[in-house]
């Protein structure tokens, strides 16, 4: 089981107003920018999705990511081969994501 601080801040949108950004929103682009051919399929990651979802929503309540090994590991992977890398000109991103890979195993 992995437990990670969910840092927030806070981001200017397009119409100039503040918007709330997380590491939850990081890892959602994320997910939700992976090409559909390079998405798992089939069941065991459809309950890994499922549990992504529990997670995320629980974590956005009380500030903090709950995962069980596998699917950290899902989402490490993700992190590995799929973020921008002009991500990493984002302070908050930079610390948020460095956070979550620096997550130990309890």
């Amino acid at each position: 089981m992995r437990k990670v601080k969910i840092e927030k801040w806070k981001v200017k949108g397009p119409d100039g107003k503040d918007m709330d950004e997380s590491l939850l929103t990081a890892l959602n682009v994320l997910i939700a920018g992976k090409d559909p051919k390079d998405m798992p399929r089939g069941l065991d990651q459809f309950r890994t999705m499922n549990r992504l979802i529990k997670a995320f929503d629980k974590a956005d309540k009380s500030g903090v990511l709950t995962l069980e090994e596998v699917d950290y590991k899902f989402l490490k992977d993700s992190v590995e081969k799929d973020i921008p890398s002009i991500w990493g000109g984002n302070e908050n991103i930079s610390k948020a994501i460095e956070a979550f890979l620096e997550s130990k195993e309890e």
